[in-house]
């Protein structure tokens, strides 16, 4: 059970991830550049693949000019 919801909430904080990027206009390329992650990191977070962790949050929220909270807004 346990892993379902990981993997529920997972998917719903990418989904959440994508949508602010996308109403920001950023692409994808954009923010793993501003973050100095690999695209494909930003592609598995969005997708809910990976679990990141809380300094790459940090990161995002800042590159994206967002405070940290919005993207755990789902």
């Amino acid at each position: 059970m346990r892993k379902k919801v990981d993997k529920i909430f997972l998917e719903k904080f990418g989904s959440n991830l994508k949508m602010i990027r996308e109403s920001k206009n950023v692409t994808q390329a954009q923010l793993a550049i501003d973050c100095d992650f690999d695209v494909s990191v930003i592609s598995r977070i969005e997708r809910g693949v990976v679990n990141t962790s809380l300094d790459n949050i940090r990161l995002i929220a800042i590159s994206l000019q967002i405070e940290v909270k919005q993207l755990f807004d789902f």
